[in-house]
């Protein structure tokens, strides 16, 4: 039907209210919607209208609602007014760009770029990984080298593949390792003599010993607390024999004070000039913590003086 005078309302517009609770000793509240500055509310305590403003009764920024003085639970009430969408601003406010805001696979390579996204206008913890372009990380160039504070990002899988945050220093701690504890051992230059067919530990001084279990009195390494597992153990030496017929020598390891048998021992026979040979042992050997070894040697003879010279005694921890 027709009507003089402008039309009337078939809709009408509220703005929204937010009352806030009040706590002792506190002036920063936070605002239920991000505004520009404090003239995008009317702020109402004890029904009197505030003056908005630096130096006056309250300043606004973000979701941050700053009062110039504190207020009285139960005595004082508050509660403000939003007037409107904040006006829009060639960028962002501060910390206004938040998880909601970020359709999801848009972040890319340029976005993180440092002079593409100011830092300050997203809120922290908004961009999570799948916002993220893949072609964001893939795209950029490989480093040859890095630095030990560099940061690395990585999955984590226990947390459903959310991105996190390693230094390279941290992030090498728990690869690889060291083959860590070892020794090394050396026998008398000048031969160390012994009786045919009779095992004979190879008397060898600690030249190195990573962890100082190598006891030179004994002649023997135990595993220290923390190390037990298989280590790459090697024996050698250099039999002599002053006698013109001599018909073997051998080297064996001795764990805790027996020998390793047929498998841990390496031979010579029949050899003319046992001079000019060494006879050397290595292979890999499981130890608990307390077990010790030791180096034994054995020489055959007819007639004569025989024994060992040159020996040498090793060995260190596999990496498992």
């Amino acid at each position: 039907m027709g009507y003089l005078g402008n039309a009337p309302a078939r809709s009408f517009i509220s703005f929204e209210r937010q009352v806030f609770t009040i706590v002792n000793s506190q002036t920063a509240y936070t605002l239920s919607h991000s505004v520009t500055n404090e003239n995008d509310i009317r702020l109402v305590v004890n029904n009197i209208v505030q003056e908005p403003g630096s130096g006056k009764a309250y300043t606004a920024s973000g979701t941050t609602l700053t009062l110039s003085a504190a207020l009285v639970n139960g005595t004082d009430e508050m509660y403000c007014v939003f007037l409107g969408r904040a006006v829009g601003t060639v960028n962002a406010p501060a910390g206004s760009v938040g998880t909601s805001q970020i359709v999801d696979l848009n972040v890319t390579t340029g976005k993180i770029a440092a002079d593409a996204v100011n830092g300050d206008k997203i809120a922290d913890d908004s961009i999570s990984d799948e916002h993220l372009d893949p072609t964001a990380i893939t795209g950029q160039t490989a480093e040859t080298s890095i630095a030990t504070d560099d940061l690395i990002l990585l999955s984590d899988t226990s947390a459903s593949g959310a991105l996190k945050k390693m230094t390279r220093a941290n992030f090498v701690s728990g690869v690889g390792g060291t083959n860590t504890p070892y020794w090394y051992a050396y026998g008398h230059a000048s031969g160390q003599a012994s009786s045919s067919g009779t095992y004979t530990k190879m008397e060898a001084s600690i030249v190195h010993d990573s962890g100082s279990n190598y006891d030179n009195s004994n002649y023997r390494w135990t595993c220290p607390s923390g190390a037990a597992g298989k280590y790459w153990v090697s024996i050698a030496t250099q039999p002599f024999n002053t006698s013109s017929v001599a018909n073997g020598a051998q080297v064996v390891p001795y764990k805790n004070g027996s020998s390793m048998g047929n498998t841990y021992f390496a031979s010579l026979y029949q050899i003319s000039n046992f001079r000019n040979h060494w006879l050397m042992w290595s292979g890999i050997i499981d130890l608990a913590v307390g077990d010790y070894l030791e180096a034994y040697y054995l020489t055959e003879y007819s007639s004569g003086a025989g024994g060992a010279a040159y020996g040498k005694f090793s060995g260190y921890k596999l990496i498992e």
